[in-house]
């Protein structure tokens, strides 16, 4: 697919390696909105960097895991910027939850936005793709997603669910949209981590150091532009952390 004139929606775009992946979009010609749950802030800043490309952009306001809002935010995108070519289901919770503690609220909520969430957005925009004859469909996931890790339960069953999803929704909306997603190992650790932490993370990735957003936004960049015949594939973009 040549990406520029393209209209990309990243959900969860306004910080973090969402916001690296959009301004990297329009870096390359591509239209791009964004939406956000409370980082009206880091939106704002999103969009301002997106706009120094001359590429239309926008951004609204919204949870991806309530069918009304993700109905409302694509209304408005359609409305702002165009049909949406480009689905990138980036919108992600990450929060420790050991075992004896998991509480139904900790589960619903990593459920609902990691798994819930995308899958409502490619409903959203998938069928209106198919009508158009052509879609990209992006699922960011986790290699913890395979190899689930302790004090974590709720999200990596949310990223093994998504996984199963991009598969199962690759099956569905083809021949006309391809659906992969790319799974990234450690990237951007919690704020929180500390010195030694890190130390102990990095020493398990063979590749012995942390990766980049601008990584991850390359692999978007492959799987939008590079290539038209790769779909329900999942691309570990993780220094090698899966095989460790």
């Amino acid at each position: 697919m040549e990406i520029a004139g393209k209209v990309a929606w990243v959900t969860g775009g306004a910080k973090r390696v969402g916001r690296e992946i959009a301004v990297t979009l329009a870096e390359h010609g591509c239209y791009v909105a964004i939406n956000y749950r409370s980082s009206s802030k880091e939106a704002l800043e999103a969009i301002e960097k997106i706009k120094r490309f001359g590429v239309k952009s926008f951004a609204t306001q919204g949870d991806v895991a309530l069918r009304k809002d993700v109905e409302r935010m694509v209304l408005e995108i359609e409305k702002n910027v165009g049909p949406i070519d480009i689905l990138i289901n980036n919108a992600s919770i990450f929060k420790r939850t050991p075992w004896p503690d998991i509480s139904e609220e900790d589960w619903n909520e990593h459920l609902n936005i990691n798994l819930k969430g995308p899958f409502l957005c490619a409903q959203a925009t998938g069928a209106k793709m198919v009508i158009r004859g052509a879609g990209k469909i992006i699922n960011i996931v986790d290699w913890a997603g395979e190899r689930p890790y302790r004090h974590y339960m709720p999200y990596c069953v949310s990223k093994a669910g998504l996984i199963c999803l991009t598969k199962s929704l690759a099956k569905e909306l083809a021949p006309q949209v391809q659906v992969n997603a790319i799974g990234p190992g450690p990237v951007l650790l919690p704020e929180e981590t500390t010195k030694e932490e890190r130390a102990k993370v990095l020493k398990s990735v063979p590749l012995q150091r942390e990766g980049s957003p601008k990584d991850i936004a390359n692999a978007v960049l492959f799987l939008v532009e590079g290539t038209d015949f790769a779909t329900g594939s999942i691309i570990y973009v993780d220094g090698g952390r899966l095989i460790a």
